[in-house]
């Protein structure tokens, strides 16, 4: 068995880092499919902090008026990007640790249902491991009640290859989630793990806890962490 690849990025980044190299791994999938004869990636799963932004799911694009974009843009503070994802408007930041899976699910025998649902127990058992109790609700992410959402989630498949993926709140400055409708829903709150009562965790350290839980649930024993910028580097040299 092939181990999961762990691509993780060491200091906050722009989003349209994380895309480039999701875009990618992607493309390497999809370009291993049949009939082509060229040997499928193992999985992948990149994590980061991302400089701040707000992104919109793809139900969304087009809908965002320009002034409404400059007002979350916030004196030019923060960047709005329209992304392929489902769900509605989020923001990601630093302190939020965002997790995107490439794998292909025909491989691992999943539906897409059963994708989600994954990500969900990953998410949960993540929370666990640092003495959060998480749960899912009617709607869609990971809460800690049915009004504290910890966990956003926002995925896209093309031909059974994963893309995008969750943003969990580790230390994220929550200010940022009250300039929107976060997902979507009024009445909601947004928590963290410094908000549960979680002090002094790093992301990263999160993040490895994430991608053992996700490995695990695919029956991934071996995971090979790298430096993502590092990986990207080589990546350019090849081209």
């Amino acid at each position: 068995m092939r181990p999961l690849i762990h691509l993780h990025f060491p200091r906050p980044i722009s989003y349209r880092t994380a895309q480039t190299l999701q875009e990618t791994l992607v493309s390497r999938f999809l370009a291993s499919k049949p009939p082509s004869s060229l040997p499928a990636p193992p999985p992948h799963i990149i994590t980061a902090e991302f400089n701040p932004v707000y992104t919109c799911g793809r139900r969304e694009i087009g809908t965002v008026s320009a002034e409404q974009q400059e007002y979350l843009q916030h004196h030019g503070q923060a960047e709005f990007v329209e992304a392929l994802r489902g769900g509605q408007t989020t923001f990601h930041g630093p302190g939020q640790l965002v997790a995107y899976p490439v794998i292909d699910l025909r491989t691992h025998k999943l539906t897409p249902r059963d994708y989600v649902c994954l990500l969900e127990k990953s998410l949960i058992a993540t929370c666990a491991s640092y003495n959060i109790k998480a749960m899912t609700t009617e709607h869609t992410g990971v809460w800690t009640t049915p009004d504290d959402k910890i966990a956003a989630l926002g995925v896209h498949m093309r031909r059974n290859i994963t893309s995008h993926g969750v943003g969990l709140n580790v230390n994220t400055d929550l200010w940022w989630f009250g300039r929107i409708v976060a997902c979507g829903l009024q009445g909601k709150r947004t928590t963290s793990f410094e908000r549960e009562g979680v002090e002094d965790i790093e992301v990263k350290n999160v993040g490895k806890t994430f991608v053992g839980e996700v490995g695990e649930r695919l029956g991934l024993d071996a995971i090979e962490e790298k430096d993502a910028e590092e990986y990207m580097r080589k990546l350019e040299e090849t081209k």
